[in-house]
């Protein structure tokens, strides 16, 4: 097999390769990767340059040859020097052509043995972290405008929606079509109008009415819109720390994405509904490093300037500094910066951090920390680099597999309905080439479906 030159260029849209043999490709794989070394070159010729309708047959045909699955085989070696190699001949990631170049399930496996896009922020060679550099210089002055997919509807008028609800859960049976309808296409102030003025009409509680006409998961939904989001939020907090086990994933979620206007609200609620201070249950709950965490993340008091540049390169080199295997110390400085520094801050120190280590600070937190610390580290670094896309992510977890978690779902559709859940479609079908809209309707049914396919507001 011919191999390209030093500083050849990746061009895409690859064609087919004349003479193509598949027979022979799968052949010339498996004892490129046979024996104590692996011909790492040789293989990365072969990815690169059949067309992607050759690559799956050479799969076919190395499956027939040999009984063997060829991305099971070529997951077992080291993938990041087949990265480095190609970043190296074709200044441009393996990620990226993998992308563009493939389709369908293969594109999946293939993606998902190559680990991570080398022109993103996170790898490990130092062309990467130049790219990274770069994307954060952008991240920096960009302003993406956040949208919701609930928004107060035009000529609203809340004695019509009040009677509408009574007649929909008055007699035998209950109208859940006229429910999901009012409810969820009222913004959260219209809804607490609506609250209002069904108890002045009928002197009655319109949450007590809901909640004895409607069950399971289509009443959370329900019910979680019709909640203030402060004590809505509040009481998912509550719910997380509530019986034997701990939601660690709930708590860091709300506590790590919220704004300080938003924190100081559940605070309140948080006294108000539940006759405890947030921080007293956090303390009660939870212990150590993660502790201190969420406390400082529960005070809601995060520096709300822009950059400084200075400073930002003295945070970035507080963190970099730390000697590698000093855990304790670690988790203090990263807690220091992360907690309390506001988010243009933070994009700056992450960019700084990159170009003194050739590290993404997300790599290195997973590098070096494990557990609940980490976790809560990670989803403030992902929260400042992109909020929706965090949301995306979660929710895409939230349906992926078997089962769904109904909870994570309805958290974060409830929640984010009104601030970015449009932008959050936007992330979630670039990501994963489906829209939300499309993958809530393979994962849930009924009267749930209509509700949640209702907030998310539209297919993309």
């Amino acid at each position: 097999m011919a191999k390209p030159a030093q500083g050849a260029k990746y061009r895409g849209s690859i064609h087919d390769f004349p003479g193509f043999d598949p027979s022979q490709d799968a052949e010339a794989l498996y004892t490129a990767m046979k024996g104590f070394g692996s011909d790492k070159e040789a293989i990365l010729e072969l990815i690169t340059s059949r067309s992607n309708r050759q690559r799956q047959e050479i799969c076919q045909s190395y499956k027939s040859l040999y009984g063997k699955d060829l991305i099971a085989d070529l997951n077992e070696l080291d993938m990041l020097d087949i990265r480095e190699i190609f970043r190296t001949k074709y200044e441009k990631s393996l990620y990226s052509m993998i992308k563009n170049d493939t389709s369908g399930d293969y594109k999946k496996a293939l993606l998902k043995l190559c680990g991570g896009d080398d022109d993103a922020a996170g790898q490990f060679f130092p062309e990467a972290a130049q790219v990274a550099y770069q994307m954060w210089e952008l991240s920096a002055v960009a302003r993406v405008e956040l949208k919701g997919t609930v928004r107060p509807v035009d000529n609203f008028n809340p004695d019509a929606d009040a009677k509408a609800l009574r007649k929909a859960m008055k007699g035998l049976g209950t109208d859940e079509d006229t429910i999901i309808d009012i409810i969820t296409h009222r913004s959260n102030a219209q809804r607490q109008q609506i609250r209002q003025t069904f108890k002045s009409h009928f002197g009655r509680d319109l949450m007590a009415d809901l909640k004895s006409e409607i069950s399971g998961d289509l009443a959370r939904l329900i019910l979680g819109l019709m909640m203030p989001p402060a004590h809505y939020d509040a009481k998912q907090l509550k719910k997380a720390m509530e019986g034997a086990g701990t939601d660690e994933k709930a708590l860091i979620e709300i506590l790590a994405t919220r704004t300080n206007a938003e924190i100081r609200a559940i605070c309140e609620a948080y006294k108000e509904d539940y006759h405890k201070s947030l921080e007293d249950a956090l303390s009660s709950d939870t212990s150590g490093h993660f502790k201190r965490i969420l406390i400082s993340l529960a005070m809601g008091n995060r520096e709300e300037g822009g950059e400084d540049r200075d400073q930002a390169r003295e945070d970035a080199q507080e963190i970099a500094d730390t000697p590698s295997g000093d855990k304790t110390s670690l988790e203090t400085r990263f807690m220091t910066i992360l907690c309390t520094r506001s988010y243009p801050h933070l994009r700056r120190v992450f960019q700084e951090f990159v170009k003194m280590t050739n590290y993404d600070v997300e790599h290195t937190i997973k590098k070096e920390m494990s557990g609940d610390v980490r976790d809560a580290f990670v989803a403030i670094v992902q929260s400042v680099k992109n909020k929706p896309l965090f949301f995306a992510d979660k929710l895409y977890k939230s349906m992926k597999g078997a089962g769904t978690d109904e909870k994570t779902l309805t958290r974060i559709m409830v929640s984010r309905s009104e601030i970015d859940l449009l932008n959050i479609r936007r992330e979630f079908i670039e990501k994963y080439d489906k829209s939300l809209h499309q993958a809530i309707e393979g994962d849930t049914s009924g009267d749930f479906l209509k509700a949640l396919l209702a907030i998310c507001g539209g297919e993309d």
